[in-house]
């Protein structure tokens, strides 16, 4: 299941890695594509929007289920 994730706060290139390290590291991921330039990040699998939002706040940014 793919899911958008809209993230606010990433101003650089480390910042996209912080967001995607920490979308990875969440159990039932299999794909991450984050894009400072869009503010969003697509993500596969079968992890929830609410653990998806709270591994990228707790990676310090902002975090929102982009509207469908």
């Amino acid at each position: 299941m793919s899911q958008r994730i809209t993230v606010s706060g990433m101003s650089c290139e480390g910042c996209e890695e912080s967001v995607e390290e920490a979308l990875t590291a969440v159990s039932g991921v299999t794909t991450v594509d984050v894009d400072r330039t869009t503010g969003a990040a697509t993500v596969e699998g079968s992890a929830t929007v609410d653990e998806l939002v709270a591994a990228i706040e707790e990676a310090g940014y902002e975090a929102a289920e982009a509207d469908a």
